[in-house]
């Protein structure tokens, strides 16, 4: 689920000002896009485990997953397809 940053600061602050819950933070931002418990309360534990709500750098899919190049445009990529034509 994605947050925006600033709500993500808001739950931290009113989490350890406050020591506000996931149901009360739930009830007390009801328009700010936080629509479920879960996700509040997949923040809140990120928060304890970390020390911070933002993405850390480095995480999710790695560089080297994708390349930039698609498999035809690399080279060989021809040959190939004409060995499985012919």
């Amino acid at each position: 689920m994605k947050v925006s940053q600033k709500l993500a600061i808001l739950i931290k602050n009113l989490y350890l000002s406050k020591q506000y819950g996931a149901r009360i933070l739930l009830s007390a931002l009801p328009d700010k896009g936080q629509k479920n418990l879960r996700g509040i309360n997949s923040l809140l534990k990120k928060n304890c485990k970390t020390g911070t709500i933002v993405r850390q750098p480095g995480s999710g899919r790695p560089h080297s997953a994708r390349s930039s190049v698609g498999p035809r445009a690399q080279s060989g990529g021809q040959a190939k397809k004409a060995l499985i034509s012919s």
